[in-house]
């Protein structure tokens, strides 16, 4: 029985024939809502134009212009949640096969078609559809997850590298650092980074934290070598930066503000550069020295000005920032 609350499953049938687009129609309108083109090149159209609530696509084989396998790759190229059929009056075996190799059709379906076994082959494909949009929605809920644990669990080795390089003290950049990254705007992880198997991104992720340490302590090493005041830091900025950073009358404003997110954004398998390390470093030392950067965003980029630094934020505010990425 179908339930008249829910909507028909649509199905886009292709065929040079008049005759077979009504047949098809009226031997599935009551189970599907049966959408039609007489050419391949009109499938592409209906497919960029419905691919949202297609389920399941149709073709014949042998049409005028090109046949039906092209559409077949065209659609399980681009929407490839599509349950894609191959329907043919002729022995086409050599292109049928060559099709389901290449895994560009689910079924191959012979004319003149059985009514009854017509319907049950779409039953059986929009139920495949369905199951493939709810895999499909179940994989972005779990990458999004996993996303959200990889900067959280990254915002946590942050703490800790402030911490265990300055001491307490250390612990006040990682406000600055953030800021400046919220106000950069963070992309999410690549989505092959997110599929990797937890235990491997687990280690990949352990070496890379303790190599980005490393090179902040270097740079910060060097830093505190130099024996400068704090308002200096943006000479410094301005040096490292190059043109991706403007100094102004109350600081300097970085441009180029996808250097702020790089150790919480980039894949694991990607080295933190030395420039992020000496933007992380440069906290560090301002920290030390009694001081921080207050970060405001702008349609030039991220502006920095010079503040007291205040005290190393509690468990409660580490965990507020967390949830704002």
């Amino acid at each position: 029985m179908i339930d008249a609350a829910k909507p028909l499953p649509a199905i886009l049938y292709v065929d040079d024939e008049p005759t077979a687009l009504k047949y098809f129609q009226r031997a599935l309108g009551a189970q599907a809502t049966v959408l039609t083109a007489e050419s391949v090149e009109e499938g592409k159209r209906m497919l960029d134009q419905h691919a949202d609530s297609i389920a399941v696509l149709v073709s014949d084989q042998r049409m005028p212009g090109a046949y039906g396998n092209e559409l077949l790759f065209y659609a399980w190229d681009r929407y490839p949640h599509i349950v894609r059929i191959l329907t043919t009056a002729y022995s086409e075996i050599a292109h049928t096969v060559e099709a389901v190799n290449q895994g560009q059709i689910h079924r191959y379906i012979q004319k003149p078609w059985d009514i009854a076994s017509l319907r049950m082959e779409m039953k059986q494909a929009v139920e495949l559809a369905r199951l493939r949009r709810e895999h499909a929605q179940l994989l972005r809920e779990k990458l999004l997850i996993r996303q959200k644990q990889a900067v959280a669990n990254r915002i946590g080795t942050l703490y800790a590298l402030c911490a265990g390089v300055t001491g307490s003290a250390g612990t006040v950049p990682i406000d600055a650092y953030l800021s400046a990254a919220l106000c950069a705007g963070l992309t999410p992880p690549e989505p092959d980074w997110l599929m990797m198997d937890y235990s491997d991104l687990i280690s990949s992720e352990a070496f890379r934290s303790a190599a980005f340490g490393r090179l902040v302590r270097i740079r910060l090493d060097g830093l505190a070598a130099r024996g400068a005041a704090p308002a200096d830091v943006f000479g410094w900025l301005a040096e490292a930066f190059g043109d991706g950073f403007d100094r102004t009358a109350e600081g300097g404003t970085i441009v180029h503000t996808a250097r702020l997110t790089e150790f919480l954004e980039t894949p694991t398998a990607s080295a933190v550069s030395d420039l992020h390390a000496f933007w992380l470093a440069a906290l560090l030392w301002l920290g030390q020295n009694g001081h921080t950067l207050q970060m405001s965003g702008g349609p030039d980029g991220v502006r920095a000005r010079l503040v007291p630094a205040e005290a190393a934020p509690t468990p409660a505010q580490l965990a507020g920032w967390i949830e704002q990425f």
